[in-house]
């Protein structure tokens, strides 16, 4: 199972359902919140125009744009995600972080959150990021880390292997740096607590890397903490 395999995410995405149950654990969650750090990233050069790839629903997208007063152009490759986000009254449209259908330099900021584990080009993909945004410039970016969950992924005996092998807090700023002039990498770890099994379990059963196979949860009393492990990435021109 690789999450850069476009039929995967593909299915995956076809309806937000798997997302907004990943979503709901973020309810439990302890510490810096990873969107208010890619919004505050995004307001500190005051931009005109952004960017959003990988849009889903929308929400950033939309916030930025009221917020900030800038104009925002959302992008993903789920048609239905694409839908949901011009509910929000964004621009948006279909297209992929591997070919993206602007000029050069067409944007002073690129937000890319929690996707760009998704291309199964990634230097294309960032080569491309890098081509529309105009210096001085960056890009926002948001990924997790190697222990994201970790203690979920104990519980179940899940491989290594099997999790994300590709732009990781750990070694996402370093393909970034293939790039982008700069990488500073500002981190947003803390945790989720589950309240009892059964909401740890509808995470599992949303999230495609825990999930194969059905994979249940032993039972357990109580609340269960689990490490949240993401960081949000600029990479300035």
């Amino acid at each position: 199972m690789r999450i850069d395999d476009p039929e995967l995410v593909r299915s995956e995405y076809a309806t937000e359902a798997g997302l907004e149950g990943r979503r709901a654990a973020y309810r439990h969650a302890e510490g810096p919140d990873p969107r208010d750090m890619v919004f505050e990233a995004v307001a500190e050069v005051q931009p005109r125009r952004v960017l959003e790839v990988g849009c889903g629903p929308g929400e950033l997208s939309a916030r930025i744009q009221e917020e900030l007063g800038c104009e925002v152009v959302a992008v993903d490759v789920s048609p239905r995600m694409v839908v949901l986000a011009r509910g929000r009254g964004v621009e948006a449209r279909a297209g992929d972080v591997q070919s993206l259908p602007f000029g050069d330099g067409s944007f002073d900021v690129a937000v890319a959150a929690w996707m760009l584990y998704h291309v199964p080009n990634l230097d294309l993909g960032v080569r491309e990021l890098r081509r529309v945004i105009h210096p001085p410039g960056r890009l926002v970016a948001v990924t997790n880390g190697l222990d994201h969950m970790r203690e979920l992924a104990e519980l179940l005996d899940v491989s290594p292997m099997m999790r994300p092998a590709t732009f990781r807090c750990e070694d996402a700023p370093a393909v970034l740096g293939r790039h982008f002039a700069t990488v500073e990498r500002r981190d947003a770890g803390g945790w989720v607590v589950f309240p009892d099994r059964a909401a740890a379990q509808a995470y599992v059963d949303a999230t495609i890397v825990l999930s194969a196979g059905a994979r249940q949860l032993p039972q357990f009393e109580g609340p269960l903490r689990v490490c949240r492990a993401s960081c949000v990435l600029v990479a300035r021109t």
